[in-house]
């Protein structure tokens, strides 16, 4: 089994390193790319806590290998689709093949799991009209513009509609991995 996951510079540490880990520990080939890097180049994650203010704060996080080259993806060799969330996704949704992946997988049915701001990826692709779906909540009014159903659950909850699992912020990384691993049969 193989899964493609999405990511960037400023993606939020838990949501990239836990799902890489969890997933690859389970068996799965997980191909994490990133547009305009290679192979081996690193991305630079933050790392995203909540300490009692308004909304959370941002730190500096770690250095993230991309193991597989952007340009060179073959979309038919996954089985699911992993996005992550953070600051990453904020510009990620303006690249033009960012969109068509993301289609691909939702319009082919294919398991697809994203999770925080990850979910702007999901809204910019125009993938979520008549869905349920979660994420951070300052993404709640691009879900409602979307034509999504936006269902408020705490930070370690998940909402799975279909082919398609969310979760607002990295304390839910146990439950969108679990309602993951069930869309894909596993």
């Amino acid at each position: 089994m193989k899964i493609l996951m999405l990511t960037g510079d400023f993606a939020e540490d838990y949501e990239v390193m836990v799902p890489f880990q969890a997933l690859e520990m389970v068996g799965i080939k997980v191909d994490v790319v990133c547009p305009d890097k290679l192979a081996g180049e690193t991305i630079k994650t933050a790392i995203h806590d909540f300490e009692g203010f308004q909304t959370y704060t941002e730190k500096v996080g770690h250095n993230f290998t991309i193991n597989k080259t952007f340009s060179e993806i073959n979309l038919e060799e996954y089985d699911g689709l992993y996005i992550t969330g953070g600051r990453a996704p904020e510009y990620l949704r303006l690249n033009d093949e960012i969109i068509k992946i993301t289609k691909y997988f939702m319009e082919g049915n294919k398991p697809v799991a994203s999770i925080c701001h990850g979910i702007q990826i999901l809204t910019s692709a125009n993938v979520v009209r008549g869905r349920r779906l979660t994420a951070f909540g300052t993404v709640k009014p691009e879900v409602i513009l979307a034509g999504g159903t936006f269902v408020d659950v705490n930070a370690d909850e998940t909402v799975v509609d279909g082919n398609l699992v969310t979760s607002p912020a990295w304390p839910g990384n146990t439950k969108i991995l679990r309602d993951f691993l069930k869309l894909l049969n596993i």
